[in-house]
């Protein structure tokens, strides 16, 4: 080892955890060992930022907590591409939002198994050939953060049995869920998931092989990721080749918001099977379906959609196959597609093929197109071509989560959205080990996601592509925009942008989220002059991203909140008012929520948990 090595590793060997050293700074706080990230992290910014305003604990709080024998070693294997060989030590020791590679689990459990509380497990087989007894999960990875569950063969070729979901992952942060194949060859008994991811934040669910060959089985959906937000979930193969299989679902993604569902061969080559879909993608936000191949092949089925989009916001759906080569079946529409706010809805073969298929739409929306469809035996009782009201509604946009600048005033009541910060805990990475990793780009993408095991469309690289693609698009007219991996990137961007004479503003906390407020006395930032801010939002990564950027014309209030009933201070809130909205779409959810257009209204919106805006000192 070379003689500056050396004097470099002991050096460090000094200054680990063992020994204490304490230097005071200037106000009084004592960092020991000022060595750490968090130490350096205190120095630059008292260097570069010229104020001695109070430093925001949560953001100090999101320092790395790597020693600084610990940061040298990983900046090494950073350095010399080994990082991924040490992931599990690395991701631990760094605080960072991974998914650490699990073995399968070969537990083995008896008939009639019963789990009150359980999380996080893979089952390799689970329940196979069972005759008759029940299997229940009462409370299955039940408000876990980053749940990731795995069932492979599921019931399969079992016979008489049932099994039951009542409570599966709610209230989830990143949901990882997959059922590889499904009570396949089964013959009787039934299954029912009563509540299945329900409230999650950011779905990622698939079912590979659902009820594949099975005779007799009944099978139902009470409540299928209702009420979640951005997430991706696919069913591959639902019902193949299923005989007198009853399938429900009595409520599919309502309330959802940005939600994409996709079924690769739904009910494929089934007999005399019975499907209905009674409240499928109501009242959702910008809703993506995929149905590539819905009963082909059935033999003397019927499908029933009761209500299908309704009430849905924009969107993109298709029906790329729907019951080509079938025979004698039925299928309904009770209302297709009646929505408030027109999306796209695209169906390519529709019925073709088909002997003696009867298909009936009673309300079907509009902006639709049928592509290559049978011409006999379809219905339409109602078909609506043009808008019955043109006016918007906000049942998809949450209360006040925008408002105007009006509401900002002394005695006002207004509903409070939910503030509070819903994603993983990390921690930033050091800067000397961001700079030796793969240069934060579309290009280099798959370079990071090697890096932290995230082979192509698991949940972790679709979470690493939207970041990177969102901190690449270009910015919007007149905004200036980073993305930071460390919150010295994220001062000398806002330096960059507004001088070093600046101060961070946040939200004190997240009383008064889902519930009216009062409005207490309220200041304007910089006298309530027309003003320019940096604000930062966190973004899904595995170590903290902000995406921060800085558009012009803004006013900045702080304002106290108050409880609605009690008229006691509960929070402080930091609002921003966006003055120029002429560069944003007319879909946008202001515009939904608020109606006007794009440069006819101003929008304001709180400042949420853990994210902040940057404005001029007073």
């Amino acid at each position: 080892m070379h003689t500056e090595e050396t004097l470099t590793l002991f050096l460090l060997l000094f200054l680990s955890s063992s020994f204490s050293v304490s230097i005071a700074f200037n106000g009084g706080m004592v960092i020991s060992n000022p060595f750490t990230p968090k130490a350096s992290l205190i120095r630059y910014w008292n260097r570069q930022i010229l104020n001695n305003s109070p430093k925001p604990s949560f953001l100090l709080s999101k320092a790395s907590p790597l020693t600084a024998v610990k940061s040298a070693i990983f900046q090494k294997l950073a350095e010399d591409n080994t990082l991924s060989s040490h992931l599990q030590a690395f991701c631990s020791s760094a605080n960072l939002f991974c998914f650490i590679d699990s073995s399968p689990s070969l537990e083995k459990h008896g008939e009639g198994s019963n789990f009150a509380l359980y999380s996080n497990k893979n089952f390799t087989d689970y329940g196979p050939a069972r005759l008759g007894g029940v299997d229940s999960f009462k409370n299955y990875s039940d408000e876990v953060n980053i749940p990731v569950d795995s069932f492979k063969r599921y019931s399969r070729n079992s016979v008489g049995h049932s099994d039951e979901f009542s409570n599966y992952a709610p209230d989830g942060n990143v949901v990882d869920g997959s059922f590889s194949g499904y009570a396949s060859g089964t013959t009787g008994g039934s299954g029912e998931f009563t509540n299945y991811d329900r409230f999650v934040n950011i779905p990622d669910l698939k079912f590979s092989t659902y009820d594949s060959d099975s005779n007799g089985r009944a099978q139902s959906f009470s409540s299928y990721s209702d009420e979640t937000n951005a997430g991706d979930q696919s069913f591959v193969s639902y019902g193949k080749r299923g005989n007198g299989v009853p399938i429900g679902f009595a409520s599919y993604g309502k309330d959802s918001n940005v939600i994409g569902s996709s079924f690769g061969a739904y009910g494929e080559s089934a007999n005399t099977a019975n499907d209905s879909f009674v409240s499928y993608g109501f009242n959702g936000n910008v809703p993506e379906n995929r149905f590539r191949s819905y009963g082909d092949g059935g033999n003397a089925g019927t499908d029933s959609f009761s209500s299908y989009r309704d009430k849905a916001n924009v969107g993109d759906d298709s029906f790329m196959s729907y019951a080509k080569n079938s025979n004698s079946g039925k299928a309904n529409f009770g209302n297709y597609g009646n929505t408030e706010n027109i999306g796209s809805d695209t169906f390519s073969t529709y019925g073709q093929g088909s002997g003696s298929h009867v298909i009936g739409f009673k309300i079907y929306g509009e902006n639709t197109t049928f592509k290559d469809y049978a011409r006999k035996g379809i219905a339409f009782a109602k078909y609506r071509n043009s808008s019955s009201s043109g006016i918007l509604v906000n049942k998809w946009v949450e209360p006040g989560k925008f408002f105007r600048e009006s509401m900002l005033k002394e005695g006002n009541r207004m509903p409070m959205p939910d503030i509070k910060d819903r994603m993983p805990m990390r921690s930033f990475l050091p800067r000397s080990i961001v700079e030796k990793l793969p240069f934060f780009s579309t290009v280099r993408i798959s370079d990071l996601m090697s890096i932290f095991h995230a082979s192509e469309n698991s949940t972790m690289a679709k979470v690493m592509k939207k970041t990177v693609k969102e901190c690449a698009r270009a910015a919007s007219e007149g905004e200036t925009k980073r993305c930071v991996a460390s919150v010295e990137d994220m001062i000398d961007f806002v330096v960059s942008v507004l001088g070093r004479k600046v101060v961070v503003k946040s939200t004190e906390n997240v009383e008064g989220s889902k519930r009216t407020v009062e409005i207490g006395r309220v200041v304007g930032i910089n006298g309530g002059r027309v003003t320019e801010s940096v604000s930062c939002h966190q973004s899904l990564f595995p170590y903290m991203v902000y995406y921060c950027h800085s558009v012009p014309k803004v006013r900045v209030y702080e304002a106290e909140i108050l409880d609605g009933e009690k008229k006691e201070r509960i929070n402080g809130g930091v609002a921003i008012c966006h003055l120029d909205t002429s560069a944003w779409s007319e879909g946008h959810g202001a515009f939904v929520a608020l109606g006007g257009k794009p440069g006819k209204i101003e929008v304001c919106h709180w400042i949420f948990e853990n994210d902040m805006t940057w404005v001029l000192a007073d």
